[in-house]
């Protein structure tokens, strides 16, 4: 819940002083998103440059934050003498089992490579995924009561979301999509793209890259992004990037029986695993076919006793581009 807001020149203000507050968060110019397993360290990290290049009538920019020193390479660092500090490992916080709320121990489970909390009896794994916080800035009147003044400006806000966050790749080579046929349930022997749930501690890019990895055992590099898509009712954000092939090398890994290249023409959409992947294989063959790629926003609604894999179960809305 957002508690207050920075306001150039006043300090902090309660959100509920602002008037005309906008009634969803798609109607409003600019969206932002990130992962953060932590809090805003400071005020002042949450003062964020709401500036941004326009392009196809909405406002996509890309940044970075920092709360302390400023940011150097690690080669910096060696030169400087400086001791390059690895990353930590995160420890599991769940002490309970969440199915039957026996004792869980910290272990790594096989054919896993990262602490899970593991339940001694009924021996569920128990997953951590980070929060997403979803930035956006409207242009609102604030009525300061104390100092009986009016200001109207562009306010920064922020929203806390719940769910899952998933995240993949939508890898380009030679003209073609690199897909996997999916080797576990849900949509077991349908194809996707390779995808799978953020862990705490890596970056969405990060995370999209790993995914490749231990779905298609192929090595990939970030090209930009492509396409943000919230499903509501079951919890779910997808944040999928355009990537590209380091080395033309990809085999099925544990959870794939299958990858291969298609061409935009020849994607089974009638064998597609999820909708998510149904909409952002259209819009992207849509992109190509107008020679313009975009970055897309767009929220799926699932129709009430549709699969995940119909075609025909959803509608979208607020497709921003």
């Amino acid at each position: 819940m957002l508690r207050s807001l920075h306001l150039l020149g006043f300090g902090v203000v309660s959100p509920f002083l602002l008037q005309g507050k906008p009634r969803s968060l798609f109607a409003l110019p600019l969206i932002a998103a990130f992962s953060k397993s932590g809090g805003l360290s400071s005020p002042q990290a949450a003062l964020l440059p709401v500036s941004g290049c326009r392009s196809g009538g909405g406002y996509f920019r890309a940044f970075r934050m920092s709360s302390g020193a400023s940011e150097t390479s690690a080669h910096a660092d060696v030169a400087s003498g400086l001791a390059v500090v690895p990353p930590v490992a995160h420890k599991p916080n769940i002490s309970f089992c969440q199915a039957c709320g026996n004792p869980t121990k910290d272990v790594v489970p096989e054919g896993e490579e990262k602490i899970r909390a593991v339940c001694t009896v009924c021996g569920r794994i128990h997953y951590e995924n980070p929060k997403m916080m979803i930035w956006y800035s409207t242009t609102q009147e604030a009525r300061i009561s104390s100092i009986d003044s009016t200001c109207t400006g562009r306010f920064l806000h922020s929203v806390v979301l719940g769910g899952s966050k998933v995240v993949g790749c939508l890898v380009e080579h030679n003209d073609k999509i690199l897909l996997c046929k999916r080797k576990i349930e849900p949509s077991y022997g349908l194809w996707t793209l390779p995808a799978g749930y953020l862990e705490i501690g890596e970056s969405a890019a990060e995370g999209a890259v790993r995914e490749t990895l231990e779905e298609a055992c192929a090595e990939v590099e970030i090209v930009s992004p492509f396409a943000q898509l919230d499903i509501p009712c079951i919890g779910q954000s997808y944040i999928i990037f355009r990537a590209r092939l380091k080395t033309p090398y990809f085999s099925p890994g544990p959870e794939s029986l299958e990858c291969a290249l298609f061409a935009l023409d020849d994607i089974p959409f009638d064998s597609l695993a999820f909708s998510s992947i149904i909409v952002t294989l259209k819009m992207y063959i849509e992109d190509k076919n107008a020679g313009n790629l975009k970055f897309h926003y767009c929220t799926i609604n699932k129709r009430p006793g549709a699969s995940p894999s119909d075609p025909h179960g959803f509608d979208l809305d607020y497709h921003l581009h």
